[in-house]
């Protein structure tokens, strides 16, 4: 076992279980739970599971045409940990841990379909070039109900009474979910996530919490799925369902994970400081490139039936191919504040999307405009959502199209990892296209 993972254990006694958790295409936690004294071995390769594992629906289905399932006999791939190691999960009333792993082939390779060991090809492709992103994340999700249905907002702890309007960077709201957000705090702490501020956010019950920046992006991506596998758990505890569906509410705001970022040179600096507000041409190069890959990647930052309900003209998120300073309409905005500071922020994608793959692609879209010089169109102001500017693709099957065409996508993403996503998005596609919902009866049913 490894020595800091042994450590690790002897140090807590009362951890009876392990869950090995691999993250899948979808950002879902796949993996096994076993005894503590079981765990023996996992630094070695000793545990084991498909390479299917890593490509499963959103409904934990294989995925039919995938051509790692028969065709090569659902073969298993290594689950090596990360460098994170054992991690308790203190919202469990039994008390257990988690590990998160990664998979490799046999011979140590990595499996570039895993989306960890995608962000992890895109971080050496900086480091290869004397780079390293600084990264830091905003996620936004609701408290619901758990004992209905179709969601609703959460009755406040001290009063019992629901909550039925919006109420923007609310202290009152804050101070009504304290023991909740003190426990998610707690959570993040044990775990090691460095969670900063948290603001009652535009929705009924809809909160969000940064992650502070670190010059780790693949740490960055780690903290991002354990934040959410945790706030999740923490609710459950509190009595409340928590969601980071891109749009849970029709007529409410939406839930997004926003990304700032930025790049230090081998020496530390920041290579988008030039010392005054507009930046460096490094900058406007990594614009530039994000603007030219966004709409072939809008299927990894709007992966979901249900993300298209966000990017909808008018709602508030980003459906416009555009940037400005300090301008919260676009999509990409690069905020004011210090010059040493000088970042720039990704606001597309949804709070239902895999940060490991988000980061990939607004990083690896980051790097193509750094080498290819790509030059953006000038920065707009004021409201960008009623600008003559190209549009992201505002459907899913336009989404899932534009991935599987696009050609800057490989240049990012393994065709391997391409493919999989693409037969993923259209199975899912496909069983929605097959269910009738009750809202279609009771439209259609007599009427037409």
């Amino acid at each position: 076992m490894n020595g800091s993972m042994s450590s690790w254990l002897s140090s807590n006694p009362n951890v009876s279980s392990v869950t090995i958790a691999l993250t899948d295409v979808n950002g879902s936690l796949r993996g096994k739970r076993v005894p503590a004294t079981h765990i023996e071995g996992i630094s070695e390769g000793g545990f084991r599971m498909p390479f299917t594992a890593a490509v499963l629906d959103i409904w934990g289905r294989d995925i039919v045409d995938n051509e790692l399932l028969f065709d090569s006999g659902d073969a298993d791939g290594i689950c090596m940990p990360t460098e994170r190691g054992i991690l308790p999960c203190p919202w469990t009333s039994e008390r257990s841990a988690i590990t998160q792993v990664t998979l490799t082939y046999e011979d140590g390779k990595p499996f570039l379909a895993d989306p960890r060991q995608a962000l992890a090809q895109v971080v050496n492709q900086f480091s290869a070039r004397g780079l390293r992103p600084v990264v830091a994340t905003e996620l936004e999700f609701y408290l619901t109900d758990p004992s209905k249905d179709i969601p609703q907002p959460p009755r406040t702890p001290n009063t019992g009474r629901r909550l039925a309007v919006d109420n923007v960077l609310s202290v009152l709201e804050l101070n009504e979910f304290s023991a909740f957000l003190d426990d998610v705090y707690r959570a993040c702490q044990a775990q090691g996530i460095p969670a900063d501020a948290a603001i009652s956010e535009n929705g009924a019950g809809q909160f969000e919490i940064n992650l502070l920046h670190t010059d780790d992006a693949l740490r960055a991506a780690d903290d991002a799925i354990l934040f959410k596998h945790l706030v999740r758990g923490v609710a459950r505890q509190h009595g409340f369902a928590a969601t980071f569906m891109a749009k849970p509410y029709g007529d409410c705001a939406g839930n997004g994970l926003h990304v700032h970022f930025s790049i230090l040179d081998e020496q530390g600096r920041n290579i988008f400081d030039n010392g005054a507000a507009d930046g460096t041409d490094m900058l406007r190069h990594a614009v530039g490139g994000l603007l030219a890959t966004m709409q072939e990647n809008t299927l990894v930052f709007a992966p979901h039936l249900n993300s298209y309900r966000r990017l909808r003209p008018g709602a508030h998120a980003p459906t416009g191919v555009a940037w400005g300073y300090e301008n919260r309409t676009a999509a990409i905005r690069i905020p004011g504040g210090n010059h040493k500071a000088r970042r720039i922020e990704h606001r597309v994608a949804g709070g239902d999307t895999n940060p490991y793959l988000v980061l990939a692609a607004i990083l690896g879209g980051a790097l193509i405009g750094i080498e290819d010089q790509i030059d953006p169109p000038a920065p707009l102001t004021g409201n960008v959502y009623d600008a003559e500017i190209p549009s992201l693709p505002l459907d899913w099957l336009s989404a899932i199209e534009t991935f599987q065409s696009g050609p800057h996508v490989t240049r990012i993403f393994d065709p391997l990892l391409q493919t999989l996503l693409v037969q993923t998005k259209r199975q899912e596609l496909a069983t929605f296209l097959e269910t009738v919902t009750e809202f279609e009866y009771s439209s259609y049913l007599e009427v037409v």
